[in-house]
């Protein structure tokens, strides 16, 4: 007869972390649903209602900003965005991608793309 003991604690893998961010809702800009931050805070929108399906995807697609930022593949200032170590200037709104002004939020920016196929999961 063989004789089993359980495998001490610190063998086992540690628990994943649920991230942790703090919501706050304020009067954002018009046509502003969301905002992720770099102190791991989410602004929502005060006319999004609460608990609502629109709000759990704006939440998802803010947070998915906070995991690529903490994960170092896209960072902000008030003067540009670094997506995957490239710069892009910013100013007023605009992002000079490939050229062109583009208004933030752009589907197509390739950090915006990973964000809103999060919140489209969250629907």
């Amino acid at each position: 007869m063989a004789f089993r003991m359980k495998p001490p604690s610190f063998w086992k893998k540690p628990k994943k972390r649920k991230e942790e961010f703090e919501v706050i809702r304020k009067n954002l800009d018009n046509g502003i649903l969301g905002e992720a931050n770099n102190d791991n805070t989410i602004f929502i929108n005060n006319d999004i209602p609460e608990n609502g399906p629109k709000e759990k995807e704006v939440i998802a697609h803010e947070k998915q900003h906070m995991k690529d930022m903490k994960d170092g593949i896209l960072g902000y200032t008030d003067g540009h965005i670094k997506w995957k170590g490239k710069k892009y200037e910013r100013k007023d709104g605009k992002i000079n991608y490939k050229g062109k002004w583009i208004e933030e939020g752009y589907k197509d920016f390739p950090w915006e793309k990973r964000a809103y196929k999060a919140g489209n999961k969250a629907k």
